[in-house]
């Protein structure tokens, strides 16, 4: 375990000038709905429309002038796989983007029109073909999350949480492989020690749930969730111990609170978030998460990449 304090500041510094300082919003309007003083990290508004830019950056600024001419590789369910093509389009480097078949088209569009190739598969095949691409290729893999520079990256936005507002006490974040909730924690316990951070899955994928159970990482079997960018089957080998080791435990939310919640978001909040965003809230919604009147709560709003046709699941559903 190599990932500190220190190298998630030095990866703020050398991602500084490719991603933008997301707000921290203070949404009072939310608070009668969650019973605590909601704040909202706004990654749904960085430069690619997720926190993802953040990884990407960080690992393909790391690579030499040699890798990057032979180009570089992802597996993505889309948010990754648009943060590195953007980044490879700004270095001058060709990108090749794996995504699953059940990607939502506005993803694989935004990824295309940065200029990059798109190879489509089934979702528990992404990664094999991306190691093959990179073999057939001398491509260098940038991992969405299992990889220690990656969650450098995305612990930026935990040092962020914290310098935007210190009198924060808890703070929730989206969970699939590991990759953000292992930098947020890390940057965040290394910094204020008191802070809680939490952890949000579906229910329907409760890796992380299953694997600290288990005391080790461990699959689970592949199930359909509204949350699209949350499907991975197991925590990051890599990622693992640094969730285990930081995080203060996961709530598993369903995809009828995880509904709500992305309602709640959009209709009352007036944030456009896509629906893995939202299972933070769902958290809360759910009864999960056990918050106080008083308490400044941090939910981490993951990306924003949502198409109009998307919102026609939220006609029936009851905040």
């Amino acid at each position: 375990m190599s990932l500190t304090l220190e190298k998630i500041f030095e990866a703020k510094n050398r991602i500084a000038p490719y991603t933008t300082r997301t707000p921290l919003i203070r949404l009072e309007k939310l608070d009668e709905y969650l019973g605590c003083q909601v704040y909202l990290k706004a990654e749904c508004m960085q430069i690619t429309g997720a926190f993802k830019l953040r990884g990407a950056v960080n690992k393909i600024r790391m690579l030499t002038p040699e890798q990057l001419s032979c180009g570089i590789v992802a597996a993505s369910s889309g948010n990754h796989g648009k943060a590195v093509a953007y980044t490879a389009k700004k270095l001058g480097a060709k990108a090749t983007i794996v995504m699953p078949y059940t990607a939502p088209a506005i993803k694989v569009n935004a990824i295309k029109e940065l200029g990059a190739e798109v190879v489509q598969c089934e979702t528990s095949e992404r990664f094999d073909v991306a190691e093959r691409i990179c073999g057939e290729r001398n491509a260098t893999m940038v991992p969405p999350y299992n990889d220690e520079d990656i969650m450098a990256g995305q612990g930026t936005a935990g040092i962020e949480i914290l310098e935007q507002c210190p009198e924060i006490d808890t703070i929730i974040v989206p969970v699939s492989g590991g990759g953000l909730i292992g930098g947020v924690s890390t940057a965040v316990k290394g910094m204020d020690n008191s802070v809680k951070v939490y952890g949000a899955e579906p229910a329907a994928l409760p890796r992380y749930s299953a694997s600290l159970a288990a005391g080790k990482p461990v699959k689970v079997e592949q199930k359909k969730s509204i949350a699209d960018a949350l499907v991975s089957q197991m925590p990051g080998d890599q990622c693992y111990p640094y969730v285990a080791a930081n995080v203060d435990g996961f709530f598993d939310v369903e995809d009828e609170y995880l509904l709500k919640a992305w309602k709640l978001l959009l209709t009352e909040g007036k944030i456009f978030c896509e629906p893995s965003s939202a299972i933070t809230v769902g958290a809360v919604l759910q009864g999960l998460a056990k918050v106080k009147k008083d308490e400044k709560v941090c939910f981490l709003i993951s990306g924003g990449s949502a198409g109009l046709d998307q919102l026609k699941v939220l006609e029936n559903v009851t905040i």
